[in-house]
């Protein structure tokens, strides 16, 4: 009986843990909506492919077709704007196609090259669910 408690607690430890190192945190597009409304300060990260960004990014993302973070040259094309993403304090917004993997992926390495992870923050939903046209810009 004790055993089997003993593996319990450590099977709901083991969980614990895992589950608490992949966590990410996200912001509403109404949230974004009103920071780039009020022209608060944030860095707007998108790292859609070079067709997604000319046909609709919103107003202010910086551009670096970085997607699908998965390769040395997708990292590089992050690393151009590493030193902006350092020496800034402003929140950093993740914006991806659909505010998946690709942000994961962009987060985690901003996260490993020094950027606060307090700072980091990925759209919800990505590109894909931004419901505010008006905010929407082309290339």
């Amino acid at each position: 009986m004790k055993k089997i408690f003993i593996l319990m607690v450590m099977a709901v430890a083991f969980v614990s843990v895992s589950t608490g190192a992949s966590s990410y945190h996200y912001i509403s597009a109404a949230k974004v909506k009103h920071q780039v409304e009020k022209q608060e300060n944030v860095l707007l990260l998108d790292i859609q492919v070079e067709e997604d960004f000319d046909q609709h990014h919103i107003t202010g993302a910086i551009e670096t077709t970085a997607y699908p973070v998965k390769s040395e040259t997708d990292r590089g094309k992050l690393a151009t704007i590493l030193a902006q993403a350092k020496t800034s304090a402003e929140p950093i917004v993740i914006i991806c196609p659909r505010g998946g993997g690709g942000a994961k992926r962009a987060y985690d390495y901003l996260k490993a090259q020094g950027v606060a992870e307090s700072r980091l923050m990925i759209l919800e939903g990505g590109q894909a669910q931004w419901p505010y046209k008006k905010l929407l810009a082309q290339k």
